[in-house]
This record gives structure tokens, sequence and C-alpha cells, in this order.
């Protein structure tokens, strides 16, 4: 079953250090501040609070060694940003859509954007 349902608009707040795109799927290569570095902004959907889903999502980020955030939005939906190698980043995607994920993921909206360096780890907030 796919969960992934395209871009989303702002996830998290760009006021945090966040950026917002268009751009859905693939990376065209357009430059990025780490050689071969994207960002992955994602907003997941369903039952995703309250379920480990943030510390899991931490956990399998550190694993492949990405930098970002992940945190609970106000609606119930759970708001991410990874950055790291695009391979690294689409491992992450494909378990964001995986029935591995704690909770029950409805939908995944994500774009990828050029990586810009913000974050030094990955956090849970």
């Amino acid at each position: 079953m796919a969960r992934h349902a395209g871009p989303s608009s702002g996830v998290p707040d760009p006021s945090e250090g966040a950026a917002s795109s268009d751009t859905v799927a693939s990376f065209d290569g357009a430059a990025s501040s780490e050689a071969g570095s994207v960002r992955l902004t994602a907003r997941v959907f369903g039952v995703v609070q309250g379920v480990g889903f943030r510390y899991r999502t931490m956990g399998k980020a550190e694993e492949l060694g990405l930098t970002g955030e992940v945190k609970n939005l106000a609606d119930g939906s759970v708001g991410l940003v990874a950055e790291g190698p695009q391979w690294k980043i689409n491992e992450l995607r494909t378990w964001l859509n995986s029935e591995r994920t704690p909770g029950r993921v409805e939908r995944v909206e994500d774009s990828i954007s050029a990586a810009e360096g913000n974050f030094r780890s990955f956090r849970a907030r």
C-alpha cells in the first residue's frame, strides 16, 4: 500500500530553520550546501502521536547518519526535516512509507530540495 501523497507546504515552520519546496519525489541535482546532500521535508498523517513515532524516526535517521529534526504538530501530524546523501534520504522515505513505522501512517506528504546545512545532529522535539 503506497502511502506517499506528494508535496506538503511549510512543514516544519520555515521560521524554525526549515525550507518548504515544491519539488517532489526526485532531486534534479541542483547545488547543495554539502556535495550530494539533499533535504527531505515531510509531514506524516495518521495515528503518529503518542506511539513512539518521533523517537523511532530519530533512531532511524541517526542509524542512517542524517541530520535534522522531527516534531509533533498541533493538528496531530508529525513534521520532519532530514538532510544527508540522496540515497540515505531515499531509505528514510521508504521507511516512513513502510509498515515498520510505529502507529498507523495514513499518508506522507514530502518534498526534496537542496540541503541547507542548518543541523549538526538529528533531534526529536
